[in-house]
């Protein structure tokens, strides 16, 4: 079936957005203007035209390269501003034009933008994570107006839990190897995420990227021949496991207990 014009313009808002995480991506955690100066070429510094900034379709037709010096633009880009398209057009299938998808979708590009500056850089920056802290708490009674303080209590159980745990994990690692295994970005990270999707949503998050970093890990040490002292940036495994806890964490959760036997 063919998508509905709104899931349409859910996709291009959301391409749209991506271009405004891209340069989130990459001015925040060099202290620069979000605002000004408009984008430039990262080769030549030329100042990019309307025309040659469109979302997905610009990279594509100039074939990743600047207009004016011919420099490789980035793959990022466009990837960015495709996962965000996507991600927009997965909330509105799912939550229709609603603060839901609103929520969402800020939670979700934050997550975005947090992973690719971490794998990056290495670092979290505090703007992001504790801004999307607040926001998560502020928001939990508006999602839910038939329950405000059952939601609030959820935002915040799942925010002490999900900083809780790591710092646990944290403090744990240190003491019995004298170095530290994980930095304070992660801790205030999985608050955050705890203050969107509950203790439910951290605990599946924490697996599901614990998972997927021990894969990554395992492989990297294998193929590159490091030993167990690689550093390897958490922040982008936690934001998949977020990610997946946000669209099918319902059903993943049900679909466990049941296959305990513990649903009611």
């Amino acid at each position: 079936m063919a998508p509905s014009v709104e899931s349409v313009l859910a996709f291009v808002f959301g391409a749209c957005i991506g271009s405004f995480v891209n340069v989130v991506i990459h001015r925040l955690p060099r202290r620069e203007s979000l605002v000004a100066p408009r984008s430039r070429c990262p080769s030549c510094r030329a100042t990019i035209a309307w025309y040659d900034n469109l979302p997905l379709a610009s990279w594509l037709l100039l074939r990743g390269r600047c207009r004016q010096c011919g420099g490789n633009i980035d793959a990022r880009y466009p990837i960015v501003e495709l996962l965000t398209g996507f991600i927009a057009y997965g909330l509105h299938a799912r939550w229709g034009l609603s603060l839901e998808s609103l929520v969402g979708f800020y939670f979700a590009c934050t997550l975005l933008a947090i992973a690719y500056i971490d794998l990056e850089l290495g670092i979290i920056p505090d703007v992001l994570s504790l801004s999307g802290l607040v926001v998560g708490l502020v928001t939990s009674p508006l999602l839910h107006p038939e329950a405000p303080l059952d939601a609030i209590e959820r935002a915040v159980v799942g925010a002490l839990l999900g900083g809780g745990l790591l710092y646990a994990v944290a403090w744990t690692y240190e003491r019995a190897t004298g170095r530290e295994g994980m930095g304070g970005g992660d801790i205030k990270l999985l608050a955050m995420i705890g203050a969107f999707l509950g203790w439910q949503g951290v605990l599946l998050t924490l697996l599901l990227g614990s998972l997927v970093g021990s894969a990554i890990g395992i492989s990297l040490m294998i193929t590159r021949g490091a030993d167990a002292k690689l550093a390897i940036p958490f922040g982008p495994f936690l934001s998949i496991g977020a990610f997946v806890a946000l669209f099918w964490g319902s059903a993943i959760v049900s679909w466990y207990l049941a296959s305990a036997g513990l649903a009611a």
